[in-house]
């Protein structure tokens, strides 16, 4: 039975810079992969999958299961070793999707624990690694990668070689492939330094263009009509693509990367501050990728620029709620300094006319991204839903006054204060110990933390615990006829191993945004306090919610999410006025956490109240009543107070106290007191009981 067709590369509208990126990566993967970021709908997954289709066809050892080339066998192939001069049998370049919930063994592959030990067979299954190698290898959101398969598959794609350890027994095979990964930077973002292992990265956005949206709708439709008719109107043009990237790769060993061109790369990526070396490499791999696809013997300007514009946007995030970027302007004035420092810069393209940088020089080849600046997915003229994204990089300065007035209790009209100083606040965490997703806030059982005991397998064998196994078979040898040394197994005698570390949690604000909390600039620090908690939410790889409430109910102004991005840029854009309604902002938030319960049971609460603990609309008692109904539900609660001035109230201190959590007062967030107030809160609730 034939595979169904797919959608074909070149009938893609638009997607220059996406299509582009992919074509320098199956020129050389040694680039180091593309990550796709971009809202949902754009035709991510099908570009990837339709660049499978053109990669050359391989020659591979008959039999072997990684794929190993005939011409150049891995000598430690677990199927080898193979036979010098094997006949070498031909298959097509595999794409490979590794799917979000896949577990370590289906990546690395997995060996037989029990046939190891019962019978002293080293049999391995490979994985996905296996199976991907000189292949593409897709990662469809891998922004929700648990962080230890992420270390595992940027490790492998750095190193061409996968490891697999099991309990002494060690395995290692060849595994070079072309990684590309997507995501949706509202569902999460990758930590930085996981960024910096992509090679290139491109920011996609659906066109506006009614005309150009109405070509992808009319694409998209013949295509489910009929897919054979379509994928075949297109295949002369797929094959013209395949051909270009043969030719691309058999010239890129001549192309040259003079002293001047690279001394542009260095500059660019000395002119945006890019830590380490890394970028510098794959800037200057990509850009004679590009020459390679253009036909230029030698490495120009325009293949410098149009490289840097893809290999440098993620690398330049200094904090997590910056969105990648780069300035176009800065970059060629970079090139221009490179080459006005050498005499002989500059001459590959003397005519070349700067804001257009595919125009002139040598024929470009298939697919080449030439469109209009403000047609390209990511990288100028972004899109009106993509503004407010750049608006933290345009805050005023710390030290710069706020915009609401001061000293008024209760403005007449709404208003926005700008966020104060951001600080590393300590750790709160959920008492007990959960089974979450993996991450760095509460204590959870994993299969990734330290050893903390061992247990009879619920299903397969996952970690081996080798003395546990060993105790439960010693009492069974004289049973077993076991006379002499040695144990004798059986597979009711296997234990594995019971693993305590981290786990991410639902980290939930509910935030007082009511005329009095505008009072004396405290809006102002509490956003500021809030968005050093959403940072170290960030770093702990939770999950991030924003109830807020004022006037005459609570809204939900940021569902449950793991990006912190999109919940800093709701608290900035964030406005503060009107009365007080606390019991309605806690029963927002009650019902929030009991939806995200049934959504994801595993992954345990903590709410974070920000409050001075007035109720000007509605019953003081309504709110306590809400709180009490919370804290009856086992979730984790702290209560921020910010309540100001020589007389105190301690209306937030009774709510937490009704809620069985803590108070901490908005001055203290960064204190070194903090650091038992959950133990105290634990303590407290189990006096109470």
């Amino acid at each position: 039975m034939s595979a169904p067709a797919r959608y074909p590369f070149s009938a893609v509208v638009g997607m220059d810079d996406l299509k582009l990126a992919l074509l320098i990566n199956a020129v050389s993967p040694a680039v180091g992969g593309v990550l796709v970021r971009g809202e949902k709908g754009t035709a991510k997954s099908t570009v990837v999958r339709a660049l499978a289709a053109l990669l050359p066809d391989l020659d591979i050892v008959d039999g072997c299961r990684f794929s190993c080339d005939p011409a150049a066998a891995d000598p430690r192939c677990p199927d080898g070793p193979h036979p010098h001069g094997a006949v070498p049998a031909e298959r097509a370049a595999r794409l490979v999707e590794l799917p979000v919930g896949a577990s370590e063994d289906r990546l690395v592959g997995s060996l037989d624990i029990e046939r190891a030990l019962t019978e002293g067979v080293k049999a391995f299954e490979p994985g996905l690694l296996a199976a991907a190698h000189r292949g593409v290898l897709y990662v469809d959101e891998v922004n929700l990668l648990h962080d230890h398969l992420v270390d595992l598959l940027l490790d492998a794609a750095a190193m061409g070689t996968s490891h697999v350890e099991r309990e002494g027994v060690s395995v290692a095979h060849a595994a070079r492939f072309l990684l590309v990964g997507t995501m949706n930077p509202e569902e999460g973002e990758l930590r930085p330094q996981l960024l910096d292992r992509f090679g290139l990265t491109v920011e996609v956005a659906a066109t506006r263009d009614p005309a150009e949206r109405a070509e992808v709708v009319r694409r998209r439709l013949a295509f489910e009509t009929d897919p054979g008719a379509f994928a075949a109107g297109y295949s002369g043009e797929d094959a013209e693509l395949a051909a270009h990237i043969r030719a691309a790769r058999k010239r890129l060993p001549g192309v040259v990367l003079s002293d001047a061109a690279l001394r542009q790369v260095t500059a660019v990526c000395a002119a945006f501050e890019v830590d380490g070396l890394r970028a510098d490499i794959v800037t200057a791999r990509a850009a004679m990728a590009l020459a390679a696809w253009r036909d230029h013997i030698e490495v120009t300007s325009d293949d410098v620029r149009d490289a840097a514009r893809l290999a440098l946007p993620h690398r330049r995030r200094r904090d997590p709620f910056d969105a990648p970027d780069l300035d176009e302007d800065r970059l060629q004035d970079a090139l221009d300094q490179a080459g006005d420092a050498d005499p002989k810069a500059g001459e590959d393209a003397p005519d070349e006319d700067p804001g257009r940088p595919d125009d002139g020089g040598a024929d470009p080849g298939p697919g080449d991204a030439e469109v209009d600046r403000g047609q390209r997915n990511g990288a100028e003229a972004p899109a009106p839903d993509d503004a407010p994204r750049q608006e933290p990089q345009e805050e005023a300065p710390p030290s710069s006054p706020p915009d609401p007035p001061a000293g008024t209790e209760h403005p007449t009209g709404d208003s926005t204060a700008e966020a104060g100083d951001t600080y590393r606040p300590r750790l709160f965490s959920v008492a007990g110990i959960g089974h979450g997703t993996p991450g760095r806030r509460s204590r959870a059982e994993t299969p990734y933390g330290r050893t903390s005991g061992a247990r009879p397998p619920r299903e397969r064998v996952g970690a081996l615990h080798l003395t546990g196994t060993l105790r439960a078979a010693a009492p069974h040898q004289r049973a077993r006829g076991r006379t002499g040394p040695g144990l004798l197994l059986d597979g009711s005698d296997l234990r594995e191993a019971v693993r305590e570390g981290r786990e991410g949690n639902l980290v939930l604000f509910c935030v007082d945004a009511s005329g009095s909390m505008a009072a004396r600039q405290r809006m102002r620090a509490v956003k500021g306090a809030v968005l050093s908690l959403l940072l170290d939410a960030y770093q702990r790889r939770d999950k991030v919610g924003l109830v807020t409430f004022r006037g005459r109910g609570a809204e939900l102004d940021l569902p449950p999410t793991s990006s912190v991005e999109a919940g800093a840029r709701r608290l900035r854009e964030l406005r503060t006025g009107g009365r007080t309604p606390l019991a309605a902002g806690l029963l927002r938030a009650a019902d929030v956490l009991r939806i995200e319960r049934l959504r994801d049971p595993r992954r345990r609460p903590l709410l974070v109240v920000v409050t001075d603990g007035r109720a000007t609309h509605g019953a003081l008692d309504d709110a306590l009543r809400a709180g009490a109904w919370i804290g009856a539900q086992g979730v984790e609660t702290v209560v921020v107070d910010c309540e100001s001035g020589a007389v105190r109230l301690g209306l937030a201190g009774r709510l937490a106290a009704a809620m069985g959590g803590t108070a901490v007062r908005l001055e203290e967030l960064g204190a070194d007191a903090l650091s038992g107030l959950v133990r105290h809160t634990r303590h407290t609730r189990n006096s109470a009981a």
